[in-house]
């Protein structure tokens, strides 16, 4: 049950960047979705992150 907070975390820092990145690539109108990618792999880097951080506690 202690974790399940972590997973919800992740779910809407993920959540967030994906929608932010998308909306810069259509705001830049870029071809290719390159801020979604960088925007989804820093989110998911900074939730591991976390998540070994609270683990390690």
């Amino acid at each position: 049950m202690k974790y399940s907070g972590l997973a919800f975390q992740m779910l809407i820092v993920l959540g967030i960047a994906a929608y932010g990145g998308m909306r810069l690539d259509a705001y830049l109108g870029n071809k290719n979705p390159w801020f979604t990618i960088l925007f989804m792999l820093l989110g998911v880097i900074g939730s591991i992150y976390k998540i070994i951080v609270s683990v390690m506690k």
